[in-house]
């Protein structure tokens, strides 16, 4: 990791409801670099290649590491991230990726990392070229995206995703992990046309688009395996998430990977994954997802349950696509890893639970504290070991 020679800045969390603005550099390597030892302690170094769409926070990072740390995979990434500008910290998924970068080159893994739009044909195209020089063929193709809009690359026009609700006005509760305050919150039925667009920029037309150009090109492996990352979630949830705006595009992301595993037949496979809960930006803001989550983290931490991004990736490898496994699908063709989440028992617990949460009690009853710690640690705040207090240099380079 290289750093510009300029003044240091001391680096604190600037928050704007629930969009964190800034993020620590240290902080973020040393979330990286714990990540790279829970890889390390399954570490089997078969070998392969991997492309990771979304690579640079979350479901994404922490698969793009398993590859790398568990499998020795060499692994090229696609992330759409800033560098710091003047007394502006970089983005946190740019801190992300040049600890991943030092990190994999000093294990004498090859990995490269391409920033831009990936709904565009160019970065389309650039990840093409990059494949053709040496990382391909792919072993595995992972495809995790989540944007608020989109441009389609060929028509021009331009979509924005919309949170809604499709039916009539959802009413439910809106918990500031922040503040530790339980409101009254509600959600206004969505246009066809709001549906259509969520659709367009959060559905499975992007992954389809990838995935048979990279069958073109000759850059699938025999037995490749795609996957795409979905959320199916609680039924207290659904009216805003399941069967709201963002649930017709995560239907229609699964679709797509339904049909995209007819067409790569003997060549590979194609799955959704539906993984559990886990804090991210946008779900810390969105009302019932906060409360409910914050349930569900106490009632899985008593229950021995409870995994972050990184638990969920590696059991995903070791019981589903990992070298050497078959996957185990539902009867809609997707591979369940919210399963510990969605067992009868816990759920009757959270919603126990769910139905006594008030103001006055909801810091008892719930984990709210470990909500918010784990919203921070996206940024890389609230790390052990790290001091928050002392100046340090924003600008890394992201050696590529």
């Amino acid at each position: 990791m290289k750093e510009a020679d300029i003044s240091q800045e001391v680096i604190r969390p600037r928050t704007r409801g629930f969009i964190c603005t800034s993020a620590h550099p240290t902080g973020c390597a040393r979330e990286v670099e714990a990540q790279i030892l829970t890889a390390r302690e399954q570490q089997q170094k078969t070998g392969g290649k991997m492309l990771v769409v979304g690579s640079s926070m979350g479901y994404g990072l922490a698969t793009r590491i398993t590859g790398a740390f568990t499998y020795g995979m060499d692994t090229l990434g696609v992330a759409f991230e800033r560098p710091a500008r003047g007394k502006r910290s970089a983005s946190a998924g740019w801190y992300n990726t040049a600890a991943f970068h030092d990190k994999a080159r000093a294990a004498g893994l090859e990995c490269d990392t391409l920033l831009g739009d990936a709904f565009s044909t160019e970065l389309l195209d650039q990840a093409v070229e990059a494949l053709k020089r040496g990382y391909a063929p792919l072993d595995y193709f992972v495809y995790s995206v989540a944007a608020p809009r989109r441009t389609d690359p060929v028509s021009g026009e331009e979509y924005h995703s919309a949170l809604k609700t499709t039916e009539q006005t959802f009413h439910t509760r809106f918990l500031d992990v922040q503040k530790g305050t339980l409101a009254p919150a509600s959600f206004e039925p969505a246009t066809e046309e709001e549906i259509r667009h969520t659709v367009k920029v959060m559905g499975g037309e992007d992954l389809e688009r990838w995935t048979l150009r990279l069958k073109q090109e000759g850059l699938l492996a025999p037995g490749c395996r795609v996957i795409a990352y979905s959320y199916v979630g609680p039924k207290v949830t659904h009216p805003v998430y399941r069967e709201g705006t963002i649930g017709h595009a995560k239907k229609h992301l699964e679709a797509t990977c339904r049909k995209l595993d007819e067409a790569l037949g003997e060549a590979g496979s194609c799955h959704a994954v539906v993984a559990k809960s886990i804090v991210t930006q946008s779900s810390a803001a969105i009302p019932a997802i906060s409360l409910y989550m914050s349930l569900a983290f106490r009632v899985m931490r008593e229950h021995g349950l409870h995994e972050d991004a990184m638990g969920q990736i590696q059991r995903l490898f070791k019981d589903h696509i990992g070298p050497g496994c078959r996957p185990r699908v539902d009867d809609e063709g997707r591979i369940r890893i919210d399963d510990w989440e969605m067992r009868p028992e816990i759920q009757q617990e959270i919603s126990d639970l769910w139905d006594i949460a008030t103001e006055e009690n909801v810091k008892q009853i719930a984990d709210v504290d470990g909500f918010y710690h784990d919203f921070l640690r996206l940024f890389g705040f609230d790390i052990p070991g790290v001091d928050y207090e002392a100046p340090v240099e924003t600008e890394v380079e992201l050696d590529r």
